[in-house]
Formats: C-alpha cells, sequence, structure tokens
C-alpha cells in the first residue's frame, strides 16, 4: 500500500559534507578550494540550512577545510592518472560525490563505480534524474550493504574490469569500519592491476592532533557513538605504512595535513586552514 512505502533518504554524513563544501562557495574567502553547489541542489535544503548546529561556520572552519581539501586532493589524483591512461575510477563510500557532474570532460573518458549504502545511492539516482543531469552512461552506481555483503563481488557484477589499471579511492570511511576489514580492503586492492593507485583516508588519534581539534574529535565521537554508527579505528602514520607493506603493496607513502596545507592553503590570509585529524595513504600495486 502507498502509505507504507518506504521513504528513502541519504546519510545524514554524506549530506552534511555536501553542505559543508557549499557552505565553503558561500561563505569562505576566494580562492576556493574546490567548486561544487551541486549537492546543494541534490539536496535541496530548507533555506535556513546555514543555521543548521553543524553547520556554524566559525566551529566548522578547520573541518570544513579538511573536507574541501580532501575533494580537491582526489580530484587531482584522478585527473592526474586518468591522463597517464588510467580507465577506471572507483570511489568507496561515494556518498553525494559530484565528480562525474563537475568533470565530464575527464569523466566520460573513463568508467566510475560509486560505492555506497544502498538508500543513499538509489535517493541520488533520484534526484540526478529530476534535476536534469541524467544517469552517465559511464556512471555506475553500486550499492552495498557493506555488513551482509562484498563491494568486491559487487563491483565486478557491475563492470568492473580486473585487468585494467584503476584509480580506488577511500576517504571518511577507515575510521568506521574494524582494522580486519581494513586490512582485508587493502589487500583486496593490492591485488589490482600493476600500476592501480590507492587513495585512502585514515584518522589519527587524539593524542597526535593540534591541540584545537582535540575538542572537535571527542564531540565527532560522542556524536556518531549516540548515532549508531561508532568511530572505531585510529592510525598512526607508521601503523598505517605497516598495513599497506602488509598487503603488499608496491610502493606507499602518507600525504598529511601539513602536504595538503602546502598544495591548497600557501599564501592564505584568512585563517581558512585544514584540520589536523586526517592523512592519506597514498599506495600504488
Amino acid at each position: 500500500m502507498e502509505q507504507n512505502k518506504k521513504i528513502i533518504e541519504p546519510d545524514n554524513t554524506a549530506v552534511r559534507i555536501a553542505l559543508w563544501r557549499a557552505l565553503h562557495i558561500q561563505m569562505d574567502a576566494k580562492p576556493h578550494i574546490l567548486e561544487d553547489e551541486i549537492g546543494l541542489k541534490l539536496i535541496a535544503p530548507p533555506d535556513d540550512w546555514q543555521q543548521r548546529p553543524d553547520m556554524d561556520v566559525n566551529f566548522t572552519k578547520r573541518l570544513r577545510a579538511s573536507i574541501v581539501a580532501r575533494a580537491r586532493f582526489i580530484d587531482d589524483l584522478v585527473i592526474e592518472q586518468v591522463k597517464k591512461g588510467i580507465g577506471q575510477y572507483v570511489i568507496l563510500g561515494a556518498g553525494l560525490d559530484t565528480f562525474a557532474q563537475r568533470r565530464p570532460d575527464i569523466a566520460s573518458n573513463i568508467q566510475i563505480f560509486e560505492i555506497d549504502q544502498p538508500d543513499t545511492l538509489a535517493w541520488k539516482q533520484q534526484r540526478l534524474i529530476e534535476l536534469g543531469f541524467g544517469v552517465l552512461k559511464y556512471l555506475h552506481f553500486v550499492p552495498v550493504n557493506f555488513e551482509i555483503s562484498s563491494w568486491w563481488d559487487q563491483l565486478l557484477k557491475a563492470g568492473f574490469d580486473t585487468k585494467k589499471p584503476s584509480v580506488i579511492v577511500c576517504v571518511g570511511v577507515s575510521v568506521y569500519l574494524t582494522k580486519e576489514a581494513i586490512t582485508s580492503m587493502l589487500k583486496q586492492t593490492a591485488s589490482l592491476e600493476p600500476g592501480s593507485k590507492l587513495a585512502m583516508g585514515f584518522s589519527l588519534p587524539t593524542e597526535l592532533l593540534d591541540e584545537e581539534d582535540k575538542p572537535i574529535q571527542e564531540l565527532a565521537k560522542k556524536g556518531t557513538r549516540e548515532s549508531g554508527t561508532p568511530m572505531l579505528s585510529y592510525f598512526t602514520p607508521d601503523e598505517i605504512l605497516a598495513l599497506a607493506r602488509e598487503a603488499d603493496f608496491k610502493n606507499s607513502n602518507i600525504i598529511s595535513a601539513k602536504d595538503i596545507k602546502k598544495y591548497y592553503f600557501t599564501n592564505r590570509t584568512d585563517n581558512f586552514l585544514p584540520a589536523s585529524g586526517e592523512v592519506f595513504l597514498l599506495a600504488t600495486t
């Protein structure tokens, strides 16, 4: 019956990140690190969305800077690798990613596989159609309930070619996974065609954060625990590199928050700087 029809909604974290990306354009000084308001169009929030507690311009400043910087870093990596001939791009925990819509000049030359929870992807697909973006022939939605099914199996069913070098991206995900799940994911991606690249975000333990970021992390831990999706895994850079070696990547290195600052925030005078809580593993098969 119609009244029992399930309401499909996107993941709360995916919505928050998309709104932070829009907030960056609307509230932060130029030059913007990333230009992306497509997520805002997808969500179509109430007019007072900037009044949400999690949109406080000052309190969220460092987190917002981290979110737009990591998106820019991934954009730059994918564009660089496509120019080198890589033909597949896999986004683990895609959320409301908009690369395919923002950069059709690049995206149309590759196959993009967005992996996430079924409700988030179904909602996103519906909104893309409603807004006239449509579902592009090179964009593949791969719905996965991570608790009961294998993302790898679902990726293969969606047409992923294991014989082609690929870029695999996983940001904002590892902190919610067990060490065993992360180890399994690394081993799976390390077995990809030689020349494939993995960019995976990891959260640092509290003691390695800048002092001003420690209260924010504690609040985030509390919030996610209360929402039923607790943060589980934190790693030092040495521990991350050890995991990559054990997974048998040919080479790997850490991109730190200091590296990100140097790439994208040099010469800014507005104190818009990323938080210290996340680093990237950049590894090659």
